[in-house]
């Protein structure tokens, strides 16, 4: 067993990738006073502002780097749905995105958060819910996520509960999006930065 040095300015994570391969059996919905809103081709500002609220706390950032004609052909594209978790008030508190660009009957389940407030309120049952009811159509044959170990501790758990299975684990290093200023160096405040 050995250890490998990452350098200062830099992150290193352990990404697992899960599948879920069978439709999960229906279930009553878990109750939540939020709702999920479909954005059709949102614009990269409000796309951005939705995604550093709920994905800043996990160092979530490359959607953030994207040019706007380069977030604008992700999110326009119609095999991609982005929704919004909204509550009462109307405010956006979380986020969805399922990619089905890949083909084949895949559905990657790229992006999937609450705002750290709302989490272990039972809102992410109700999310997860919501997004299997969109994210399975007939055609549908798995979906697809990653998560890694910056994630909120308890994504990996969550995803295995509600069916999801391990599949791969691999290695994924950048540079910490703090010191390009891409996010606040206040972000995320339970991983070290180290410049």
């Amino acid at each position: 067993m050995g250890l490998i040095g990452v350098e200062p300015g830099q992150l290193a994570t352990v990404v697992t990738s899960l599948r879920l391969a069978e439709r999960p059996r229906p279930r009553p919905l878990p109750t939540s006073p939020l709702r999920l809103e479909r954005w059709r081709a949102p614009s990269p500002a409000r796309y951005r502002t939705l995604f550093a609220r709920v994905g800043g706390p996990w160092l979530w950032f490359s959607r953030l780097i994207l040019s706007d004609a380069a977030l604008s052909a992700i999110v326009g594209d119609e095999r991609v749905e982005v929704y919004a978790a909204v509550d009462r008030q109307g405010i956006e508190v979380g986020m969805v995105e399922l990619d089905r660009r890949a083909g084949d009957g895949g559905c990657a389940l790229a992006y999937f958060g609450l705002v750290p407030e709302l989490t272990g309120q039972g809102h992410g049952g109700w999310m997860m819910a919501e997004t299997m009811a969109r994210a399975w159509l007939p055609d549908t044959r798995a979906i697809d996520v990653n998560t890694c170990t910056l994630d909120h501790p308890a994504a990996l758990g969550f995803y295995r509960r509600h069916g999801f299975v391990a599949l791969r684990r691999t290695i994924e290093t950048f540079a910490d999006p703090r010191l390009a200023g891409i996010l606040p160096r206040d972000a995320a405040p339970q991983i070290p930065l180290l410049a």
